[in-house]
C-alpha cells in the first residue's frame, strides 16, 4: 500500500488531527468542496443544483461503526427525513440514498440493521426512488451481502456495492449480476489486509476491468464508480462491446471530484450519479477520499495552511 495512503487512513481515526481539522479556521470551506453540507437541507440544495446540471444523485447521511441503539435511530430518522424532502421538492426521480449497515445497528446486530434498513428501503419505496447499501471494510462483507440478499426479497431494486480490491470481487459480480439487480463497482476505500485483498494498485486496476466484464456479462445493471481517467474509458468501451447502450448502465462519481467529467459524460447521453455526503460526521469519509487521491491531500493541506 502506498505510505501516503497508509498514513492518512491512520489519521482517520486519530482524535488529535481530527479536532485540528474540524476547528481550522479554513477547514470547513474545504470540506464544503467533498460534502454537501451538515443539514437535509443542504443536501437538498446541492441534490438540485446537480440535477439541474443534468446528473442524478445518491445521497449518504454520513456516520459508521454505531454501537448505540439510539444513535442508529436518529440515523433511520436522518434518512427517512430527507427521503420526504426529496419526494416534496420533486427530486425523487433524480436521487436515492445510499446506506451504511454500521451505521444502522450492524455491529450490535445485524438483524437490527435489517429491521432499520428496512424502514428505509419502504420509506424510499413510498418517495418513488431507490436504496443502494454501501459496503465497508472486509468484515463485514459476508454480513451487508446477507442483509441485501434479504432486503431484496421485499425490494429487488436494493443495490450492491463490491469493492475491486478484495481477492473475492469477481466471484461476487458473478453471483449478482443476475436481471434487476444493480450493483455499483469501486476500488474499495479501507486499509485491507493481504490475506484478503491487493496491495497493488495495478492489480487492483486489473481486479476492476475483469468486475467490469462480469458484470456486463451479465442482465443486471451495473454502474461504475471510479474517477480513474484510464479505467472510464476501458468501461465505455467494454460496455459496447458487451452491446450495452447508455441508459443501461451508469458511471458514479462522488461529489467535488472531476466534476467537468461528470458533465461531459452526461452531456454524451451518459447516466451520471454523484455521490453526495452529508451530515456532522464528515471526518472519517474526508480521510478516506484524501487517502484515495494524493491530488486531494495537496488540495486540503494548501487551504488547511492558508491564512484567512
Amino acid at each position: 500500500m502506498n505510505p501516503l495512503r497508509s498514513l492518512i487512513l491512520a489519521a482517520a481515526g486519530n482524535d488529535v488531527i481530527r479536532r485540528v481539522v474540524a476547528t481550522a479556521p479554513v477547514s470547513r470551506d474545504v470540506v464544503r468542496r467533498f460534502v454537501a453540507g451538515e443539514t437535509t437541507a443542504d443536501a437538498i440544495e446541492v441534490t438540485r443544483t446537480l440535477a439541474d446540471a443534468g446528473l442524478t444523485v445518491t445521497l449518504d447521511y454520513l456516520g459508521e461503526d454505531t454501537t448505540d441503539a439510539q444513535l442508529a435511530e436518529q440515523t433511520v430518522r436522518a434518512y427517512l427525513e430527507v427521503l420526504d424532502a426529496l419526494h416534496a421538492e420533486g427530486l425523487a426521480h433524480s436521487a436515492e440514498v445510499s446506506v451504511k449497515l454500521s451505521a444502522v445497528g450492524q455491529l450490535l446486530d445485524e438483524g437490527l440493521a435489517l429491521s432499520n434498513a428496512s424502514r428505509i428501503c419502504a420509506a424510499a419505496e413510498q418517495c418513488g426512488t431507490t436504496v443502494t447499501l454501501d459496503m465497508e471494510d472486509h468484515t463485514t462483507t459476508d454480513s451487508t451481502l446477507r442483509v441485501l440478499d434479504e432486503l431484496r426479497r421485499t425490494w429487488p431494486w436494493v443495490g450492491a456495492v463490491l469493492q475491486a480490491y478484495l481477492h473475492r470481487t469477481e466471484e461476487d459480480c458473478v453471483r449478482l449480476a443476475g436481471s434487476g439487480s444493480r450493483v455499483r463497482l469501486c476500488k474499495g476505500a479501507y486499509a485491507e489486509p493481504a490475506s484478503v485483498a491487493f496491495q497493488d494498485m495495478h492489480d487492483v486496476d486489473l481486479s476492476y476491468v475483469r468486475c467490469v466484464n462480469a458484470l456486463l456479462a451479465g442482465d443486471g445493471f451495473p454502474m461504475f464508480a471510479t474517477h480513474d481517467p484510464r479505467l472510464v474509458p476501458i468501461a465505455e468501451a467494454r460496455a459496447e462491446y458487451h452491446g450495452r447502450k447508455p441508459g443501461s448502465f451508469e458511471y458514479q462519481m462522488l461529489y467535488g471530484i472531476r466534476p467537468e467529467e461528470q458533465r461531459r459524460l452526461a452531456a454524451l447521453g451518459h447516466t451520471v450519479r454523484v455521490y453526495v455526503p452529508y451530515g456532522v460526521q464528515w471526518y472519517g469519509y474526508l480521510m478516506r477520499r484524501l487517502a484515495e487521491r494524493p491530488a486531494n491531500t495537496a488540495f486540503f493541506l494548501r487551504a488547511l495552511t492558508s491564512r484567512t
